[in-house]
């Protein structure tokens, strides 16, 4: 049920989850809503730390979403406890699902997917019918009655048990919602008091975190984080309950008499309604009361999990990339984003400024473009091509591969699919770049040294047109003006073919003048191209990397998009 659920509003759950969280009041709604609708925690957990390791959401935001998943997990125990014991689903169950499986045969995709719901959704009521059958009657059994006796009369040591048991049922069983499905019909069935129910309740809380934390394994500590965030919440929440454990059932208890019901202390039928009002008051208090304290939550987690840094993997190996990326679009685009500047920002980066015989320090500093050319004068002696080999082949082609494969297997939008696109031309900008920059280095190497001044004068300038380039998008990347120096790189971009008919100009001046030989001419009119087209690439890369179109802002019908920095 919830996987169909996930795949007719999974779309656009996931795009209210990305962009519906920017305080933690809208977190904590898109986190009911979202798990009310697709029916399971868990899987919102597990969406909230998928986008937790692809840095979609940030700590915080997560913390907000899972307190909001605990509140949307208390609508299955309210329909299980009035579709399945206030009113008998059973009767019609079969019928549902014979409904549902007809809508399986359907061309489109959404009808099969309500068919798939709808089989679910019968099957949920079928299944707890069986269960209701199969659990033995209490009365003709004492022997039973007696033996669960012994465990339910130990006082609070009885709550303490039957947490543990509601914790580890939840483990075994990796449901929730099946859990308190088993608690209700055993309350219902006179097995256990309303008070060790309660209990088995609080330790579902526990156990259904673990779901996050098996899945943020593998996963970045962005996403460990959020997976311990989950289960410190919940543990804070059962830790103050079992304190005012008793007095909380009292009040329970006074909600129930007062909307016309039995005691739940006196009568077993009355057991599942309570239950359900006690998981649903519990979740909200619980939510209410640590939402004012989401920051020193995650402060706590954070001393917890400690940074992981991702260059600690083999240079050679992608950082961000994996086959969990492509669980949803967006952890897809997210993560191909980062890996792309990566590669620009530690391998791209590096190769041009030493192929021009500049250090990546000197870029970074304040140090005038012209002074930086000219106190750089000894040949840094690198191979691009070796480089190349080492440093970005391997990763660029898993990029390739990874955005191919999200394009082929993944239901994304055009919006998406032309933000894959435009991943994709990025890095097959900076492979040009790096090939065109070879060719470069091999002149600059030649002729810095060279005793005309005339032809080691404009390799100066060629380095010093680069150098200001990169250090123009160094800045539009990290400073907190970055308009001001996307203006610049415009003003840049669109002065190229001007530049590149001023360089043509200048070396026929050289040649008029003889100042130069036919060789040097030569290599100066093809790398006046290189380095123009060097200059238009490394721009193209800083657009579709650091200003990008924001598509998780965007649905699907809007004409209108929203640029941002990134």
């Amino acid at each position: 049920m919830s996987d169909a659920l996930m795949s007719l509003a999974g779309k656009k759950m996931r795009s209210i989850l990305a962009t519906m969280t920017s305080n933690r009041f809208l977190g904590v709604t898109t986190g009911f809503l979202i798990t009310a609708i697709i029916q399971s925690s868990s899987a919102t957990t597990l969406m909230v730390v998928s986008f937790s390791n692809a840095s979609l959401l940030t700590l915080t935001e997560s913390i907000s979403v899972i307190m909001g998943a605990n509140i949307g997990t208390t609508i299955t125990a309210w329909l299980i406890t009035i579709l399945g014991f206030k009113v008998s689903m059973s009767a019609i169950a079969l019928p549902l699902v014979g409904f549902g499986f007809a809508f399986t045969f359907a061309k489109k995709e959404h009808l099969k997917n309500w068919g798939g719901f709808i089989i679910g959704f019968a099957i949920l009521f079928i299944g707890l019918q069986f269960l209701k059958e199969a659990m033995p009657n209490i009365n003709d059994n004492p022997e039973i009655l007696e033996f669960l006796r012994r465990y339910t009369d130990l006082g609070f040591w009885s709550v303490l048990l039957f947490l543990l048991i509601g914790t580890v049922l939840t483990l075994v069983i990796q449901s929730s919602s099946a859990t308190m499905a088993l608690t209700l019909i055993m309350t219902a069935q006179g097995w256990i008091p309303f008070e060790m129910a309660a209990a088995m309740v609080l330790g579902e809380n526990i156990g259904t975190t673990i779901t996050a934390n098996i899945a943020a394994l593998v996963a970045n500590y962005h996403a460990k984080r959020t997976a311990r965030a989950h289960l410190v919440f919940n543990v804070i929440g059962v830790l103050w309950m079992l304190i005012l454990f008793y007095p909380f059932l009292r009040m329970v208890n006074w909600l129930v008499l007062s909307l016309g019901s039995e005691s739940p202390f006196t009568n077993a039928a009355a057991i599942p309604v309570a239950i359900s009002l006690f998981h649903t008051i519990f979740n909200v208090l619980n939510t209410f009361l640590l939402l004012w304290f989401i920051k020193p939550i995650a402060k706590l987690v954070e001393k917890m999990v400690a940074v992981k840094l991702v260059d600690q993997k083999p240079v050679e190996e992608p950082k961000f990339l994996n086959e969990k990326i492509l669980r949803y679009p967006e952890t897809a685009i997210a993560s191909l984003l980062k890996e792309s500047k990566y590669l620009y920002e530690h391998a791209v980066f590096e190769i041009v400024t030493h192929a021009l015989n500049i250090h990546r320090a000197d870029i970074l500093s304040d140090i005038k473009p012209k002074m930086v050319v000219a106190k750089s004068k000894e040949p840094l002696e690198i191979d691009v091509r070796q480089l190349y080999l080492t440093k970005v082949k391997t990763i660029y082609g898993e990029i390739i591969r990874y955005a191919s494969t999200a394009q082929s297997t993944l239901p994304i939008s055009k919006e998406q699919n032309d933000r894959i696109l435009e991943l994709k031309v990025a890095n097959r900008k900076m492979v040009q770049i790096i090939k065109d920059v070879g060719d470069l280095s091999r002149n600059i190497s030649k002729y810095l040294a060279s005793d005309n001044r005339h032809i080691s004068k404009e390799y100066d300038r060629f380095r010093k047109k680069v150098v200001r380039i990169l250090r123009i998008i160094h800045l539009f990347r990290t400073s907190d003006d970055s308009e001001k120096h996307y203006q610049k790189i415009m003003g840049i971009k669109e002065d190229i073919e001007n530049k590149k008919v001023r360089g043509n100009l200048r070396i026929d001046k050289l040649i008029r003048g003889n100042l130069i030989t036919v060789d040097m001419a030569s290599s100066l009119v093809n790398d006046n191209d290189h380095v123009n087209d060097i200059i238009d690439n490394l721009i193209t890369v800083a657009e579709l990397l650091y200003l990008k179109k924001d598509l998780l802002l965007e649905s699907e019908n809007e004409t209108k998009t929203t640029v941002t920095t990134a």
